[in-house]
């Protein structure tokens, strides 16, 4: 059954009750679960776990059918209110500057136009002070080796479809060459713009340009900071930095009920620039721009929301019903594979939240499963970096973590790799380099494979702090969804103990929470994922 809300005297949070109790009560059911499961007998043995084929059930419904539905449902909603407690004022001054020429929306993280809490507040503004709406990316791409064409091919195509969009719509989209502190202040003053909207990233990196931004620019222009990518924003879920997934699920739980509201439309804005925006040549962009090109684009992944929403189709129609009891085999396809579009920001999470509960109603318990790591699990990662600085580093671990890395860090290895030696997946281990092969040539592991794939890097290499070094580096380098916060925390969990307790004593991981070979063997066909991504040269 589809959600549609109608037009009502009753507030977003009356009207989308239903669904947030529905959602808050899934997630506490899927802790439940999740205990249980913890606390209940091995699996079977390695002989037992050969594979039947699956079959994929045919799609009732013709594709396409979320894309046509949300045009239309997004039309029902325009009455739905904006919270305020979603945005934060960052500059000391609070109005919008008198005779000013427009509003701003400095695209950051989320790069969409729908579904985007920012840009509906941006617009929101605009409209009320009858003023045009602008919107810009500024684009900059770091000397490091981390900037690859895989990255900024994706984010620019996405960005691509935003400035049609936003032409669709009235609104003038600029792409700006260079950091924002630098470029940002001139492009204001020059515009006459009086204020300036901006999505939230708890990344040190944009968290500075916010910074250089607030202090370069004309101290009579307001800065408005809107959380567009947490279904909570981030500052009013938690104070403070969370322990674990424990301790935050019951306050973003408490909290649905007010921000887990249904979108209004950004519509054809009312109000037309006389400063139009200049053409941008995509491809030429593209092609000028110094990232290293040998780590190429995927072919499975279609840039930008439209890719995202047909990816999130896919999900719901297919492999939503096998999330729940397969989404530890690599071999079976039952994960969303969604985390690129988020990541950039092409599909809200919120969205996704909304349609999985109301579309994948057969699914089972695997709407409670995905729900709890898509919502509690997925914005514990954003409280982590943002209360702590030192979310890359061995010294962000807890303290009962850093001191029993200490004490093992001396102990012998059986196994020493280089990074090189890493990065082309030539180590002993069959599955570690098939797992290392898929994220080179796809720019995606498998999820369970992550955790498994970045404790042998532990195990593998001199000390902690090297570890740490090599799995962000290969993490941020060839995942499509990497330099992000999910794989900040992923690394600093698998290697660091962060948002876990400590297990049982052991060489060289502590304790940390050790992972194995023979452990994946009880899990799923570990012989057929090797064979499928055999490594080839790297």
């Amino acid at each position: 059954m589809l959600l549609c809300v109608r037009r009502s005297h009753h507030s977003p949070t009356s009207v989308l009750s239903p669904l947030t109790k529905s959602l808050t009560t899934q997630i506490i059911m899927s802790d439940k679960k999740r205990k249980a499961t913890s606390a209940a007998a091995k699996g079977p043995s390695a002989k037992q776990q050969k594979l039947a084929p699956m079959k994929e059930e045919k799609n009732t419904r013709a594709g396409g059918w979320l894309e046509a539905f949300l045009k239309q449902h997004r039309m029902e909603n325009k009455e739905v209110k904006f919270n305020k407690k979603r945005l934060r004022l960052i500059s000391d001054t609070k109005h919008i500057k008198q005779d000013s020429e427009g509003v701003l929306y400095w695209m950051l993280r989320d790069q969409r136009v729908q579904d985007n809490w920012a840009l509906v507040y941006a617009q929101q503004l605009a409209l009320k002070e009858k003023l045009p709406l602008h919107v810009c990316f500024c684009l900059v791409v770091p000397k490091s080796e981390l900037s690859t064409l895989r990255h900024y091919s994706f984010m620019l195509k996405g960005l691509e479809d935003v400035a049609t969009e936003c032409k669709a719509l009235n609104i003038q989209f600029h792409l700006l060459h260079g950091s924002a502190g630098d470029m940002l202040p001139g492009f204001v003053s020059d515009r006459g713009l009086g204020a300036v909207v901006t999505d939230f990233s708890p990344l040190r990196e944009q968290l500075q340009w916010l910074e250089d931004v607030k202090n370069n620019l004309p101290k009579d222009i307001p800065i408005i900071q809107v959380d567009a990518h947490n279904i909570v924003s981030c500052w009013v879920a938690s104070p403070k930095l969370e322990y674990s997934a424990r301790t935050i699920r019951g306050k973003i739980t408490k909290l649905l009920p007010e921000f887990l509201t249904d979108f209004p439309p950004v519509e054809k804005h009312a109000h037309t620039s006389t400063k139009t925006a200049k053409p941008v040549d995509w491809d030429k962009t593209l092609a000028s721009l110094q990232v290293d090109r040998a780590i190429g684009e995927t072919e499975w992944a279609q840039p930008g929301t439209k890719g995202g929403m047909a990816m999130l189709e896919s999900f719901i129609d297919v492999r939503l019903k096998l999330f729940d009891t397969k989404r530890n085999d690599p071999n079976t396809a039952a994960l969303s594979q969604l985390s690129p579009w988020i990541r950039f920001g092409h599909l809200s999470a919120q969205r996704v939240a909304i349609q999985v509960q109301h579309s994948g109603k057969s699914a089972g318990h695997s709407v409670a499963s995905f729900i709890e790591e898509l919502v509690v699990r997925r914005e514990l990662t954003d409280n982590f970096c943002f209360y702590n600085k030192k979310y890359d580093s061995v010294e962000g671990a807890y303290e009962w973590a850093q001191k029993t890395l200490k004490d093992h860090a001396k102990d012998k290895r059986e196994y020493l790799y280089m990074r090189e030696q890493l990065e082309k997946a030539k180590t002993h281990d069959k599955l570690w380099n098939a797992a290392q092969y898929q994220m080179v040539i796809e720019g995606k592991m498998h999820g369970f494979l992550r955790m498994y794939w970045a404790k042998k890097i532990l195990e593998w290499t001199s000390s902690p702090e090297e570890a740490l070094s090599i799995a962000l580096y290969l993490n941020d380098r060839y995942e499509l969804d990497g330099q992000d916060p999910n794989g900040f925390v992923g690394c600093m969990w698998s290697i660091c103990g962060i948002h876990d307790q400590g297990w049982k004593e052991r060489e060289v991981f502590g304790k940390i929470r050790f992972m194995n070979y023979k452990g994946c063997l009880r899990k799923f066909d570990v012989a057929g994922f090797e064979r499928k991504y055999c490594p080839k040269t790297l």
